[in-house]
């Protein structure tokens, strides 16, 4: 899979943009706020229709304008596409791939894979649950489409049941109607249920071995989904915490509420490792999603690193480069040190200055 070119129109800080890559490694430097990052942004936009900053549509729109469009044009085995996303700050967008509109938004995930590295991501291993549930949902939406559909009903469910358990209040005959929905919650949640322990098992037989080399072979890391209620259980355990859950107006029960340890020689890192072994760990998450994409699509995904060469040491440097292998790669970075010129290969330089870039002959 390779990212032919991508064009930008209102788009963050970029009236026009029109951006030819590589497939190698692309490199776009820049002193900060320039506008690095709103390149990966809109790729990541094209691929999981959302930012990773968690940004609305609107926030990524130019201020000064009522719409924005990303183009992003691909290349996927024997065939092209050409993917348009038309953002608006009072529609919902609209998405078409090689000019056929798509009815869903959901419909294009699957098409573009990307794995996206931030230093955000390096306190993945000590930031609250609700982050680590949030990079299993997205990878595993990215790659299945049938966890896709299983985690947008559930939530459809959890927010309609908390409504009601907010409505009961002033309608308790409302009360009655609960059941119906909790049927479905467990329905849905126990799919969620089961294809989170497989994606652990999967991702499992390939970070430990990444781990233990970038640990200089001293530790061993494993990962632990710890579900808040097991499938058998989720019916039995939802009914029994139903008046708390009208006490509190919210339902506290289910993979809503998940969390995954990571554990380095049997101690759990979240709690009791140093930030050393939180980032090392964080870094073979990474490495390993990258491998279980190719398992799982037989492609290569994109890789987009966002200045976090520079929150690692040389040796975890080294090892993150040398992993690339041939992945297409976006790095953005303030200046073409030493450490890039010298160290690694580069197909493609850009220069980032306020909206505008520059290169990439």
């Amino acid at each position: 899979m390779i990212i032919k070119s991508l064009e930008l129109e209102n788009f963050r800080n970029y009236d026009s943009l029109q951006l030819f890559f590589d497939e190698g490694t692309n490199i776009l430097y820049g002193d900060n706020a320039q506008g690095k990052t709103n390149v990966l942004e809109a790729i990541y936009v094209s691929s999981t229709t959302k930012s990773h900053k968690g940004s609305k549509d609107k926030e990524i729109i130019n201020f000064s304008k009522e719409e924005a469009h990303i183009r992003t044009f691909l290349s996927k085995g024997d065939m092209d596409y050409r993917v348009d996303m038309h953002l608006r700050k009072s529609k919902s967008k609209g998405i078409a791939v090689n000019g056929q509109r798509l009815k869903k938004a959901t419909e294009l995930l699957g098409l573009l894979n990307v794995v996206f590295f931030s230093p955000e991501d390096l306190s993945i291993i000590k930031n609250s649950p609700s982050v680590r549930r949030s990079f299993v949902d997205m990878e595993l939406c990215q790659l299945d489409k049938y966890y896709l559909y299983n985690l947008n009903q559930y939530n459809k469910i959890i927010n309609q049941r908390n409504k009601l358990l907010k409505d009961f209040y002033y309608s308790p005959d409302l009360k009655d109607t609960i059941t119906v929905w909790d049927s479905q919650l467990v329905t849905y949640g126990k799919q969620i249920i089961e294809r989170r322990f497989q994606f652990v098992d999967q991702l499992n037989e390939i970070i430990g071995q990444i781990h233990n080399n970038l640990s200089g072979q001293k530790e061993n890391l494993k990962i632990v989904y710890e579900p808040d209620v097991l499938e058998e259980n989720f019916e039995k355990e939802l009914s029994l915490g139903m008046e708390r859950d009208m006490k509190l107006k919210f339902t506290g029960t289910g993979p809503h509420r998940d969390d995954f340890a990571f554990l380095v020689n049997e101690i759990d890192i979240r709690k009791y490792g140093s930030q050393g072994q939180q980032r090392t760990a964080a870094l073979s998450l990474k490495l390993a999603e990258i491998e279980l994409v190719k398992q799982i699509t037989k492609d290569n995904p994109i890789l987009l690193l966002d200045d976090v060469l520079s929150e690692l040491d040389s040796s975890r440097q080294n090892y993150l480069l040398n992993s690339i292998g041939d992945i297409q790669t976006i790095i953005t970075c303030t200046g073409l040190d030493e450490f890039v010129n010298n160290r690694f290969e580069i197909n493609k330089v850009f220069k980032v200055v306020n909206g505008t870039i520059e290169g990439g002959k």
